[in-house]
């Protein structure tokens, strides 16, 4: 009982709530697969599946389609991701991000799990991107994407982790645009192929103007509590009706790209498709007044974006 009275002095927010909960009698709860699996965040998935699907079909376009090439991409994607997700959880929980947060405890910030046991599932992930990046670049022969490969792990780090993190900074949704869009698409079509074409440009940043909007329909929820944290992201700085306005800009303004397309690929026709989804968000997002609006939002748009991606690699594959 001592040792937990002292760790409630401890620098560290995370260790002081589990150190709270012992000393306050609180039942200690048992950790299961399901704690796990939330800190990963799997409906953020999408997000990563996306820019992968649209690349994959502009390669096909071009003839340089490769199965292998594309399902490294994808894996270096998805454990980027989920990499990210641990790193946030770790970062905010230690910094004390999360003790104003709403919704689901966090594994770090609830004190549920050692921060370092988080930390190392982070770093795990980490890795397992970095080996597909590396099996990639040796069947590729394109050696530069080590180096990218470096710079995209460094800034899903600093996302939240650091001194001084960008995340906080209201930076967030440039990073997300450039490595979830432009570099997450364009990447997956230079890896397999040598041919430039501007269809990977336009579809990268449809793609990464949904994963922006993800975030700012998060950030929108979470003003108040970021407020408190200090943690000064794009929406506390805007504002709750700007922020509003660049979701709605963020989900329309990739319609773009079927549009310039569409005369030369008739299969982008699909793509308006995904309107049955956005437009409802559009809808909700303008009149929300609770957290649970928002959230729905969220879970829609995620989807939204999987099916923008999705169905933008169909239609300029066919």
């Amino acid at each position: 009982m001592n040792q937990a009275k002292d760790r409630r002095k401890s620098g560290n927010p995370a260790v002081r709530a589990a150190a709270e909960r012992r000393v306050s009698g609180g039942a200690e709860p048992r950790i299961t697969w399901r704690n796990w699996v939330g800190g990963a965040r799997l409906r953020t998935l999408p997000l990563a599946v996306a820019p992968v699907a649209a690349g994959a079909g502009i390669a096909h376009m071009v003839q340089g389609f490769s199965w292998p090439l594309t399902l490294l991409a994808l894996a270096v994607a998805v454990f980027l991701q989920v990499g990210v997700n641990y790193a946030n959880d770790y970062s905010d929980g230690v910094r004390g991000t999360d003790a104003f947060r709403v919704g689901p405890a966090r594994l770090t910030g609830s004190g549920l799990v050692n921060p370092k046991r988080v930390l190392m599932l982070a770093l795990i992930f980490f890795g397992l991107a970095a080996v597909s990046g590396v099996v990639a670049v040796v069947l590729s022969g394109r050696w530069w994407f080590l180096g990218l490969g470096v710079v995209a792990i460094i800034a899903a780090w600093f996302y939240t982790g650091g001194k001084r993190p960008y995340g906080y900074a209201g930076l967030g949704e440039v990073v997300v645009f450039i490595f979830f869009g432009l570099v997450a698409t364009v990447g997956t079509v230079w890896l397999q192929t040598d041919v430039r074409t501007q269809e990977a440009w336009f579809a990268g940043a449809g793609v990464g103007l949904f994963a922006v909007a993800v975030l700012v329909v998060n950030n929108i929820r979470d003003i108040p509590t970021d407020r408190l944290a200090g943690k000064n992201t794009l929406s506390v700085r805007i504002g709750d009706r700007a922020s509003r306005i660049l979701f709605v800009l963020c989900v329309l303004l990739p319609f773009a790209v079927p549009a310039l397309f569409g005369f030369a690929n008739p299969g982008l026709l699909l793509v308006w498709l995904v309107l049955i989804i956005v437009l409802p968000c559009v809808l909700i997002v303008l009149t929300a007044k609770t957290p649970r609006e928002l959230i729905l939002v969220l879970q829609l748009t995620s989807l939204a974006a999987l099916a923008y991606g999705v169905l933008l690699g169909i239609g300029f594959a066919f």
